[in-house]
């Protein structure tokens, strides 16, 4: 069996008014048009905090203030394993554009259900909300 490489994701649960900000991949992305909560991946020598804020920026252009972990899976593809953090995060300055996503949405928990999510994503969701209930 081949072992396959594992890629080190973080991505920021930002809430506000009981709304959570999602974002759709672009077309061109693996798993296109799939929604997730704002992140990415972390480069070597970085931490998870640091790579949150750059992603985050970079993605939606705004800052943000990553906190605590709240939820972590290692969901296998195809060729790679992602080990997904989750991080409750604060949004400090700006409002969110389309910078390198497809889209974005604020959305309660109720309304996860409505959109695809990366099956990474969608794990951690389950894991959220079944530790919530």
């Amino acid at each position: 069996m081949t072992a396959h490489k594992t890629i080190r994701v973080v991505a920021a649960v930002i809430e506000r008014g009981g709304h959570y900000l999602i974002t759709q991949r672009r077309a061109t992305a693996v798993l296109p048009l799939s929604w997730e909560f704002p992140g990415g991946r972390v480069e070597d020598g970085e931490t998870d905090h640091d790579a949150l804020r750059r992603e985050v920026r970079h993605r939606i252009g705004v800052d943000i203030a990553p906190g605590k972990l709240m939820s972590f899976v290692s969901h296998p593809y195809e060729r790679y394993v992602v080990d997904l953090y989750l991080y409750e995060c604060e949004l400090l300055q700006g409002e969110p554009s389309s910078l390198n996503v497809n889209d974005f949405r604020w959305v309660e928990s109720s309304e996860f259900d409505r959109y695809p999510f990366t099956p990474a994503d969608e794990a951690s969701m389950s894991k959220l909300l079944g530790e919530g209930s």
